[in-house]
């Protein structure tokens, strides 16, 4: 059974009469589209869950990243060479970092101290910076790892680039460690256009962040759930889907499903699909 993304209607694959058709086919998932990039990755979790299960996954993306202006970011009276050291928490924050300095002409010293939030951020750095020669710092999954890091430069300025959403546990954080830090906007989120979408059926829409949730409405001020299954990652996403009265059927991380690849195949197991 398949929702339309916009919609109002039901699209159904067989004659809703047809009393030879059980409750398990009813139900069964075929088409599922995930709010993010594609997986570089041949060999993702979603490219198991599609073979495994038969399914059709398409990935799009419903918000998007716009790197603020060189001018926009001087109106924030932000001076980069007051800071020798940078906290990293993304990379959509190492690219906008250098992307910014390089369209202000403004030269990171190769002294700079790089603060990278995780492993994967550090190893994004080595796109713009030669790892060996530079004084790179790694925690395992948040800043808080950090912290002893931090403390040994106590006595001097922290910069963070940030798009114009960002999560208040990451200021707090730092507050609580008692750095000097200075937030740097250098992107923003933004929603993505939809609407060649609004004729699309999907059974299953999966979501990362409030921001996709905002992006759904925006684009599809109509959307009715109907039979559509809302699958929802993170504490702040299941919030922002409940707050939109949506049904959500599928959630992650859980004690038994870290990731939402692994939620999706427990749900569709249990369907018996």
């Amino acid at each position: 059974m398949c929702i339309q993304i916009g919609a109002l209607a039901l699209a159904l694959p067989f004659n809703i009469l047809d009393k030879s058709k059980t409750r398990k086919n009813v139900m069964k998932l075929k088409t599922m589209l995930v709010s993010q990039p594609e997986p570089a990755n041949e060999k993702s979790p979603y490219s198991r869950l599609k073979e495994k299960h038969k399914l059709k996954i398409d990935f799009r993306p419903f918000i998007h990243v716009e790197g603020l202006s060189a001018k926009e970011v001087r109106l924030q009276k932000i001076n980069f060479s007051d800071f020798n050291n940078v906290i990293l928490t993304s990379r959509n924050a190492v690219d906008h970092f250098f992307r910014v300095t390089e369209e202000m002409r403004f030269k990171v010293p190769d002294s700079t101290k790089y603060f990278c939030q995780s492993e994967a951020v550090a190893f994004y750095l080595q796109k713009y910076v030669v790892y060996r020669k530079r004084k790179i710092y790694v925690g395992e999954k948040s800043i808080n790892d950090l912290e002893a890091v931090f403390k040994k430069f106590e006595n001097e300025k922290f910069l963070l680039p940030t798009s114009d959403i960002l999560k208040p546990s990451i200021p707090d954080c730092l507050n609580a460690m008692g750095i000097d830090w200075s937030r740097a906007q250098l992107y923003r989120t933004v929603m993505s256009d939809l609407s060649d979408l609004r004729d699309v059926y999907y059974d299953v829409l999966v979501f990362f962040s409030p921001s996709g949730i905002e992006s759904l409405f925006k684009n599809f001020p109509d959307f009715k759930q109907n039979n559509t299954k809302i699958a929802a990652y993170g504490n702040a996403t299941v919030l922002a889907a409940d707050k939109a009265k949506l049904r959500i059927d599928i959630k992650a991380p859980t004690p038994d499903t870290s990731s939402m690849s692994m939620a999706i195949e427990k749900y569709i197991t249990s369907m018996g699909s």
